[in-house]
């Protein structure tokens, strides 16, 4: 069977209504692909735990109404970009968590080194009603992050989401921000502007198909999405009863570090923070604290989680400049300072060099300014 037949199933058992992604994965578990579990009888789908016999009902009449692959073809028609579990560019981290999006819609420039897991994600969370303090070290630690090669993961809603990824921006970083909405829908309304340079700088995605609007249980279900694609999640500002600590929370099953900005007893912002902290979260004294603490996050190893090694690069023709550089650097981070020894060029062109050879997919930057070869041959 085809990657594309194989996506088309993962669409098909997608639309059903009552099935999730959690039983999803029991039924690919249990019958290898969804394309076999397509196929499986009423007594076999019983045999997966979730599985009644309404839902079996609803299961029978899906199929007797639905081609998969003649679904996929009309579905394309207004959803053009998604990916599945199916497909090779699936967020690698994403296939960690228990419940991975069935179809994850994107608009935007795609990176695959994140998708890969070989460039960090960093996810900023918080309250809808930042104070000044939230506000001020929300852009401030953003633009460090941008500035350091790490990518910023959001949920575009008005406050601490918001301000990450303008802090992201400004800093000239990639930012991604996680919808609960279709992706043709912008909510709130105030962040159209906002949508817009994030498509243009970095990525848009959802797991909901076009046209879906806003509604109160789609929010929940995105935060898994955020903290499911960060490698570390930080909580800026949040009160107790907060969207931001359930992220926190789904970031601590998933086995994700969790750092909290502290604040004053005095503001209620800041409550849910300092109850982080006092269960164990990481705490954010500086910006040079933090990115300290995030170097030492380890360094995945880019083939253990795919079934089939990462694409091969094609290696270039470069000018000699960039060449230098490029054998200067191991397939594991190689401190700057080294790469400027080995290459036995001014940091200056070594700086400039690095930054071509990056935007040409031949380096990725990892924390601490280190960097690593991405292609073979060399």
């Amino acid at each position: 069977m085809t990657k594309e037949e194989e996506r088309a199933y993962w669409l098909a058992w997608s639309e059903v209504p009552g099935i999730g992604s959690v039983l999803l994965q029991r039924l690919q578990q249990q019958f290898g692909t969804l394309a076999e579990a397509w196929k499986a009888s009423a007594s076999e789908l019983g045999a997966v735990e979730g599985f009644g016999v309404r839902l079996i009902e609803r299961v029978v009449k899906m199929r007797g109404q639905t081609n998969p692959e003649q679904l996929l073809e009309q579905h394309l028609v207004k959803n053009p970009c998604f990916w599945t579990p199916a497909d090779g560019e699936y967020p690698r981290l994403l296939l960690e968590i228990p419940s991975p999006p069935a179809t994850l819609y994107y608009s935007g420039l795609v990176d695959l080194q994140e998708n890969y897991g070989s460039k960090p994600i960093v996810g900023i969370v918080g309250t809808r009603n930042p104070t000044e303090y939230g506000k001020r070290w929300t852009r401030k630690i953003s633009a460090t992050l941008a500035k350091h090669g790490f990518t910023v993961v959001s949920g575009m809603a008005v406050g601490i989401d918001t301000q990450a990824h303008r802090g992201c921006l400004e800093a000239g970083g990639r930012t991604i921000a996680v919808l609960g909405t279709g992706l043709d829908v912008v909510y709130p309304l105030s962040n159209s502007y906002l949508y817009k340079q994030i498509q243009e700088q970095g990525l848009v995605i959802s797991e909901y198909p076009a046209s879906t609007k806003p509604a109160r249980s789609n929010f929940p279900q995105r935060n898994r999405i955020i903290a499911g694609l960060s490698r570390a999640v930080l909580v800026m500002e949040a009160p107790n009863k907060s969207g931001a600590l359930i992220t926190a929370r789904l970031a601590n099953e998933f086995c994700r570090d969790v750092y909290a900005l502290p604040g004053s007893l005095d503001n209620p912002n800041s409550i849910g923070c300092l109850g982080l902290l006092n269960r164990g979260a990481h705490v954010i004294l500086s910006e040079g604290h933090l990115l300290e603490m995030l170097g030492a996050i380890p360094e995945l190893d880019p083939h253990s989680a795919l079934e089939q090694p990462l694409p091969a690069l094609p290696v270039p023709t470069l000018e000699p400049e960039l060449a230098k550089v490029l054998d200067a650097i191991a397939f594991e981070p190689t401190p700057f300072d080294i790469i400027v020894q080995q290459a036995a060029l001014e940091a200056g062109s070594v700086s400039s060099a690095l930054l071509q050879l990056e935007l040409m997919g031949l380096v990725s930057q990892s924390p601490g300014m280190r960097y690593r070869k991405l292609i073979s041959g060399r």
